[in-house]
């Protein structure tokens, strides 16, 4: 009986890059022809980036965000003002935000958002670090900046909620923000507004 025969690289290639989010099997074709034109040189240099990605980036046991060290920049920076956190769905807004430069307090990632049907409750995201940074003091106001849409509103009202049991100011992005758009999508005057337009929580 003969042997099932090994998937080729080009196979392989194509499974591996569908696990990415949002990269089907026509997303996943181009990108391969893509990386096929291009010179050895350049496929290499991905690959290595990739291999340097996995192996030195670390996720931060305060801030949640991803950097080469653990406890990150933003966490140990003297010139931020550590009495604020702004939370956010992924490390890309952190990114985004940054970008503005109009924050210059900490951060605090989720990993995602509540999304019932996709069964991701409270207990699958960064929450109860960001309750235990609340509760050993020093925090005066939680900037919610999740992104405006289902699960982001419903995420919001569940750690106000949870914040407000604690005794802490949570004020929320101002409401400018095109409903169902992503942070990391938005310029940085719309975001800049959003920081300095900030409202509280009700």
């Amino acid at each position: 009986m003969p042997r099932p025969s090994r998937p080729s690289a080009y196979d392989r290639l194509l499974e591996h890059l569908q696990k990415l989010p949002g990269i089907g099997s026509r997303s996943a074709e181009r990108i391969a022809f893509h990386l096929l034109k291009q010179p050895a040189d350049d496929a290499n240099a991905l690959a290595d980036a990739i291999r340097d990605f996995t192996a030195n980036l670390k996720v931060c046991s305060i801030t949640g965000h991803v950097s080469e060290s653990d406890p990150c920049d933003i966490a140990v920076d003297p010139n931020r003002d550590h009495s604020t956190i702004l939370v956010v769905e992924q490390p890309t807004d952190v990114f985004s935000m940054e970008q503005t430069g109009a924050y210059r307090g900490s951060y605090h990632v989720l990993m995602g958002r509540i999304a019932p049907l996709e069964a991701i409750g409270p207990g699958e995201l960064n929450i109860d670090k960001l309750l235990d940074r609340v509760r050993a003091g020093g925090v005066k106001e939680v900037i919610i900046g999740l992104n405006p849409t289902l699960e982001g509103d419903g995420t919001a009202l569940y750690l106000h909620d949870e914040l407000t049991r604690l005794g802490v100011k949570v004020t929320r992005l101002a409401r400018g923000l095109p409903s169902g758009s992503s942070l990391n999508t938005l310029s940085k005057a719309v975001l800049s507004d959003a920081v300095q337009g900030r409202q509280t929580m009700s």
